[in-house]
């Protein structure tokens, strides 16, 4: 059973946690990891977008000057899409964008993702992520600590929402928080969470995850 260290806020080593084969002998395709990322990128989008037709737009009620006899090309409206202030041809109209894909394949692409920066040694586990107040000077020095003050994009991963910690890391333009999965029963209202998404682990360069967080990973998705 592979091992990673944990570290405290100051970076220094403070034991070993055992990783569950989950994180580290799952591997998911390339098709199913970009299945994964492009459902997720569609299903944000709001599909809100409209744009007029000619028949929408207001004015051109009437033919702007005699079929015939004056030299220029016969027009029915100056609302057709080639004149200014026109309809647009094929106007976008508003639609559902959002795609579908199975619990198991969008665990699986999580997962392999997070293997890969475990075995890339690119995963930092931390007793705990705790801040007293919100500043971003705080959160700044805890990532100094750990080596990562001029990595290029991070992945916080805390156990479970945490305002204050989320208001320390906001302002760094670097940083990204999220949550680990929660159980939740079915008719029930679960605890406020953003779980991370394969996409949040691709982009991330380097990954700082709370001891609790990554226990909570393998017993949800485990």
């Amino acid at each position: 059973m592979a091992s990673i260290e944990v570290k405290d806020k100051s970076g220094k080593k403070v034991g070993k946690h055992d990783l569950s084969a989950t994180l580290t002998t799952i591997s998911a395709s390339h098709t199913t990891i970009h299945r994964s990322v492009v459902a997720e990128e569609a299903n944000k989008r709001q599909g809100t977008q409209s744009a007029k037709t000619r028949s929408e737009t207001r004015g051109g009620g009437r033919k702007p000057y005699k079929q015939k006899k004056t030299g220029n090309a016969r027009q029915g409206t100056i609302r057709a899409p080639h004149y200014a202030h026109g309809g647009m041809a094929l106007a976008v109209k508003p639609r559902d964008y959002s795609k579908k894909i199975n619990i198991r394949e969008r665990r699986a692409a999580i997962l392999s993702a997070f293997a890969m920066h475990v075995e890339a040694d690119n995963v930092t586990v931390v007793d705990s992520i705790k801040f007293a107040e919100p500043k971003t000077k705080d959160a700044t020095a805890f990532l100094n600590a750990l080596g990562l003050g001029e990595a290029r994009r991070v992945l916080v991963i805390l156990p479970e929402y945490d305002e204050v910690a989320l208001k320390c890391f906001r302002n760094l333009g670097n940083v990204v928080v999220r949550t680990a999965p929660a159980t939740v029963k079915r008719g029930e209202e679960g605890p406020k969470t953003q779980a991370f998404s394969a996409r949040d682990v691709l982009v991330a360069h380097k990954i700082v995850v709370a001891k609790d967080a990554l226990a909570k990973i393998e017993e949800v998705w485990g």
